[in-house]
């Protein structure tokens, strides 16, 4: 197991810019944001070898801060502590605050990553919790073309744009009796996502609360990562 504490930079040339310029590129700037986050590489990675796929992890609201050690606590970053055979490489971006993602500087990561890591692009997947449940959605939404499947739980979103979905295998997971946040913010994408021709799994757990859904879902019996595995962007 290879694990590396990486910073990503990302350059735009004022505060309303949004442009994903990485340092090599954008030679004068007026501001500069950064995303640290943790990357897993599996066992078999090479970069001369076989290409690897890779999950996109987006955290909770609490695990933001400054601590990547916190990034650890749930999800693909903790499974990969104990488990060096885990198929994927991982990448575990940390939120400055716990009020969202920015979405933006998230594409000019994994855009970076890309670019550096002997990657398969056509099975790049996306999932998060809770706060980084919303972010999911919206980075999935923003920019489709990156990902062979999402996996959001515990979020929510605006449905105007869940159309751009439709060709993404899609498999989202709820708590019923979640009292963060509610079940119906992910059944109104679910059901829009539906509507649209999209294919999409929604797994409810009945008696299931807030932290209930992500730890269904990550669990190995559940069989997510399984599934992962199955699909390639077309």
């Amino acid at each position: 197991m290879i694990k590396r504490l990486l910073s990503f930079a990302l350059l735009a040339v004022s505060c309303a810019s949004a442009s994903a310029q990485t340092a090599q590129v954008a030679k004068s700037t007026t501001m500069q944001l950064s995303v640290d986050y943790l990357l897993f590489q599996p066992k078999s990675y090479s970069d001369k070898g076989k290409p690897v796929p890779l999950i996109v992890f987006l955290h909770g609201s609490g695990e933001s801060g400054n601590d990547l050690e916190r990034v650890k606590k749930w999800g693909p970053p903790a499974i990969v502590e104990s488990n060096p055979d885990f198929p994927f490489m991982v990448v575990s971006p940390q939120a400055p605050e716990p009020n969202g993602w920015n979405v933006p500087l998230l594409k000019g990561m994994i855009d970076d990553v890309l670019s550096k890591y002997n990657v398969d692009r056509s099975r790049v997947y996306l999932t998060g919790l809770s706060m980084g449940g919303y972010g999911a959605w919206e980075l999935a939404m923003r920019y489709p073309e990156y990902f062979a499947a999402i996996a959001p739980i515990c979020g929510g979103g605006n449905p105007r744009n869940v159309g751009k979905l439709k060709n993404i295998p899609t498999w989202v997971f709820h708590g019923a009796k979640d009292t963060a946040v509610p079940e119906a913010a992910s059944a109104i994408l679910v059901d829009a996502l539906k509507a649209a021709g999209g294919n999409v799994k929604y797994t409810v757990l009945p008696e299931g609360g807030h932290t209930d859904s992500w730890v269904y879902a990550y669990d190995s019996k559940t069989g997510l990562f399984d599934w992962f595995l199955q699909q390639r962007k077309q």
